[in-house]
């Protein structure tokens, strides 16, 4: 899910590193970028401070993702009051995922008007206020459009996120920081039926929605305080205290609604029929969030129908696919350090190829395959249920790793403009594909079988293993022939400049 927009690099305009006093009105012309030594560049700011923007924008995404699947742990109680089947009780999870699908659209936009801070400290209340309603719904219409409208209006905290960390961290760090930020939608997610199952069971499914109320206004008053991280609204800011004007460079997301629609709408589904590159990592991604969040309906379901399990003993199961997510963000850090010394110690650039950043992706890629087969063969009476629980641990560590890595990479495999579109694309894809299978995972699952429901999948996934080893292979040569791709596609310092300016303001998620 990308944030804002995107313009290329402009060192020999750039701001300075401080503003004197003047007396003049108009200051010179200034680029996207802000200066290294610029004492107000995020990037500049002291440990503690980025620290603190970063555990705010994790707060702030990680009740949003509680928020998503905290109605399948009341789902029973959800059909017995209003008297409808599961399939449409789970539409309370799907479009509460339709809704957050708008967010990689519109919130590049918003936070290029109004910065990031903005964004974040409107869309955060909007979602409670929806979160609310639903836990007060009389009727199931009316709890669905609350979790719509929930989903559309907290969408942006998962956007966000990515463009606060790329603001603050190193390009250097692209996949640590992203295996880090992912976190907070991973775990969001999986604490809410590991916490709510105790909840529900003592009270009732509304308070699903209550304990993600709670969550939010905590988020919220974490956030009091914390600095905008934008640096062309750190600009702009600036300006306006010091009475002076400054020219920024176009944003890539566009100024009119006709170049606005052509970045975030148009340009995506061209590239989604044009580009090979793109094609071959939504469709993966796609289905990587698809069977990651059927879990939320088929895990409870599965362990209660075959091994008796009650819903709080459901939401333990929950731990393993946290501790995925942990170990994953354990794996990819260390696969981007030792990659980055790799780096270090040859006469290469000072930064490594992106083509690197899929290492994970093709380890979590056999990761994928195994575990879809291994959960679908033994979830069974004659097996301990410690065995497809550790499966859905290990599906997630997969499904992260691969996330972060083909995230990483498309950050840097077309120019801003570009790449902001590709991002757009592969966010709004795979939020679809995530809402549109729980509906029907229960009916898979008793039509085909368990173990044959997943093979279904595991055989997709074995073909998917060629898609990061095409990709490190092939990827230059593909982006070099890209209608979207700059006249050269250079690594090293070029690279590392361009994705510096690029990721200041990019940011997907999400999620």
């Amino acid at each position: 899910m990308d944030s804002t927009g995107v313009p290329q690099s402009h060192p020999s305009v750039d701001s300075t590193p401080s503003m004197p006093k003047q007396e003049s009105t108009m200051a010179p012309p200034v680029g996207h970028m802000m200066s290294p030594d610029d004492p107000d560049n995020p990037q500049n700011w002291p440990f503690w401070r980025k620290v603190y923007a970063s555990v705010v924008a994790t707060a702030f995404a990680f009740a949003v993702a509680f928020g998503i699947t905290s109605l399948t742990v009341g789902i029973q109680g959800v059909m017995m009051e209003f008297s409808v089947s599961m399939t449409t009780a789970v539409l309370g999870l799907s479009l509460n995922l339709l809704g957050i699908a708008f967010a990689p659209i519109t919130t590049p936009h918003l936070s290029e008007r109004f910065g990031r801070l903005p964004v974040y400290l409107v869309s955060l209340p909007l979602f409670a206020l929806f979160i609310l309603g639903a836990g007060y719904s009389k009727s199931f219409a009316a709890l669905a459009v609350c979790r719509f409208f929930a989903g559309f209006f907290g969408g942006p905290c998962l956007v966000l996120i990515e463009g606060t960390f790329a603001d603050v961290w190193s390009p250097h760090l692209t996949v640590t920081y992203y295996s880090f930020l992912s976190l907070a939608s991973y775990i969001g997610a999986g604490c809410a039926p590991l916490i709510l199952g105790y909840v529900v069971t003592a009270e009732n499914w509304r308070w699903t929605q209550y304990v993600t109320l709670m969550l939010g206004l905590a988020a919220y008053l974490l956030g009091i305080g914390v600095p905008e991280t934008y640096p062309r609204e750190i600009l702009r800011a600036r300006a306006r205290r010091g009475g002076f004007m400054i020219n920024l460079a176009k944003a890539e997301s566009g100024t009119t609604i006709a170049e606005m629609a052509q970045t975030t709408l148009f340009t995506p589904l061209a590239m989604a029929v044009t580009e090979p590159v793109v094609i071959l990592v939504t469709f993966y991604l796609s289905l990587n969030f698809a069977v990651l969040f059927q879990w939320f309906i088929a895990v409870p379901a599965v362990l209660n129908l075959v091994y008796g399990f009650t819903l709080h003993q459901a939401g333990l199961a929950f731990i393993a696919a946290i501790v995925g997510a942990l170990v994953s963000t354990l794996t990819s850090s260390l696969i981007e350090s030792f990659t980055n010394r790799r780096n270090a110690c040859s006469d290469m650039a000072s930064m490594a190829p992106i083509e690197y950043r899929l290492v994970p992706a093709m380890v979590g890629s056999l990761g994928m395959v195994a575990s879809l087969f291994w959960i679908g063969f033994s979830a069974k009476p004659t097996i301990n249920h410690m065995v497809p629980i550790v499966g859905t641990g290990v599906y997630v560590w997969s499904s992260m790793s691969i996330l972060t890595a083909l995230v990483s990479y498309i950050f840097d495999a077309y120019p801003a403009k570009g790449t902001l579109s590709a991002l757009t694309l592969m966010a709004t894809t795979r939020i679809i594909f995530a809402a549109w299978l729980p509906l029907v995972i229960i009916s898979m699952i008793m039509g085909l079988q368990g173990q044959w429901a997943y093979s279904v999948f595991g055989f997709i996934a074995i073909a998917m293993i060629a898609v990061p080893i095409i990709l490190f292979i092939f990827g230059p040569g593909l982006r070099a022939r890209s209608r979207h791709s700059a006249a050269t596609m250079g690594n090293g310092k070029h690279m590392m400049d361009r994705h510096a300016d690029q990721e200041m303001q990019m940011g997907n998620e999400h999620h």
